[in-house]
Order: structure tokens, then sequence, then C-alpha cells
């Protein structure tokens, strides 16, 4: 095998791939999204080579296939991101992700005073706003609207 053809990220024998991802966003991605919740093999690449945009982040999870709603709810970090599914190897599945209309139960409403933060039941449900390429996020309970960086930085 020469250089050039070296796996920079090892393979996975089953799980899935999520590639594309804008460099720096793969921490975000596994925190918000609990992937290191689990006890299977994940292995993540920073700051890799991409042809489209000079560097990209990559994550791996073995035996874990996302949901489509999984999947489309990671576009609001990577917009651009692809979803492969693999089993024995071999990719049997690709998806392009595609921002979804809400997400729910992934972030935290920043308005201290919304019912999802004083509440245990209230599920948060924020509604997806594309705005010309700006994405904002409308709480389902107090109505507010937050831009994606107020939303997905609140902890």
């Amino acid at each position: 095998m020469t250089d050039k053809e070296q796996l920079q990220v090892e393979a996975i024998r089953n799980g899935t791939v999520i590639d594309h991802i804008p460099a720096g966003q793969a921490l975000n991605i596994l925190k918000h999204f609990h992937i290191l919740d689990n006890n299977d093999r994940i292995t993540v690449g920073f700051n890799l080579p991409s042809k489209a945009n000079g560097h990209k982040d990559l994550i791996k999870v073995e035996n874990v296939r996302l949901t489509e709603e999984q999947a489309d709810q990671l576009s609001i970090f990577a917009p651009n991101a692809t979803v492969n599914i693999i089993e024995n190897f071999k990719v049997v599945s690709k998806r392009n992700i595609q921002l979804p209309e809400c997400v729910k139960a992934v972030f935290k409403c920043p308005n201290s005073n919304c019912i999802s933060n004083v509440e245990r039941t209230a599920v948060t449900n924020f509604k997806v706003i594309n705005n010309k390429g700006r994405i904002q996020l409308r709480c389902r309970y107090c109505e507010k609207v937050f831009n994606k960086e107020i939303v997905t930085d609140n902890i």
C-alpha cells in the first residue's frame, strides 16, 4: 500500500459514518447527540483533508445506526454532511442530510423562564427556521426565536 492509499481513519465493520462535518464541529455533534453515551467504539477524525472544503471532521460509530430524524438533526451543525450506513465494511446506504422542521430533546432552551427549564416533563422542541442560510430555532413552549449559536452553546 502506498502512502496515498493508506486510510487516515480505520474502517468499521458495521455502524454509521458521519462524513463531511465542517472542521471543528465533531465535538459539538458528539456532545449534543450523546454519541459518547454508548459503549461502542467511536473513531473521530479532526481536520482531515477535504477536496471540497480544505478540512473536515469525521465520526465513525460501530454498531449504531442513526435514524433519519437523528441524521437530519445533525444538519444544525453540519448542513452538508453525509451519513453512511456500513455493513460488513461496505457502504449499504448513503444519505445527504436535510435541515429538519423541528429538533426535539437535543438542546436546552436559553430562556431561563421557559417551562421546558422549569418542568422536567416538558421535552424541548424547537422549530427550525432557515432565514437565507441563517439558522434560527423557535422554542415550542416560550415561542422565543434564537440564533443557532445561542441554542447550541447553551448547556
